[in-house]
Order: C-alpha cells, then sequence, then structure tokens
C-alpha cells in the first residue's frame, strides 16, 4: 500500500487548503449563476476550477508515485507491477 496525505503533513495541509479555495470558488459559480451572469463569466471561472482540480489531482498522482516506488523498491525491487498500477490510476483521473 502507498503512502498516504497522513506520512506527509505538509502535503496534506496544501492540499486541504487547496481544496476549501475550490469549495470557494464552486460556491461562486453557483452564486453566478443564480444571479443571472453571463455564461461567459461563468465558463471563466469553470476554467479557472478545473485548473485547480487538475493540480491537486497531479499532486496527489506524483504523491502515490513517490509512495508505490518507494515501498517497492523496499520489498521487491521490481518496479514493473508499479507503473502498470499507477498507469491504472492515471487513466482514472484524465
Amino acid at each position: 500500500m502507498a503512502k498516504t496525505f497522513v506520512d506527509h503533513e505538509q502535503i496534506k495541509k496544501e492540499m486541504v487548503s487547496r481544496l476549501k479555495k475550490i469549495e470557494g470558488q464552486v460556491r461562486g459559480v453557483t452564486k453566478m449563476i443564480q444571479e443571472g451572469r453571463g455564461c461567459g463569466e461563468v465558463v471563466i471561472q469553470l476554467g479557472a476550477i478545473k485548473a485547480a482540480v487538475n493540480k491537486v489531482g497531479f499532486t496527489v498522482l506524483a504523491c502515490y508515485l513517490a509512495g508505490s516506488i518507494e515501498e517497492e523498491l523496499k520489498e521487491h525491487g521490481d518496479m514493473n507491477q508499479v507503473l502498470d498500477d499507477f498507469m491504472t490510476t492515471l487513466k482514472k483521473f484524465s
């Protein structure tokens, strides 16, 4: 099992902070739609949300890969399974 964010306090804090900002952005878009703001404005904000979510996702993927590599090297030294698992996870994200 790869390491979790519990093992990386600073990364965990950063991810929680980013997710709270994303949560606020989503609430902002909801309010924009309720107020009848222009579609162009809403799309711009949705693009910002999408980029922020992708940044969080790639950070999570990087932690997953780093933890998996570290664990596999300690136990077996065979990277093929680690890379296969990572690619499966990456495909689910993209």
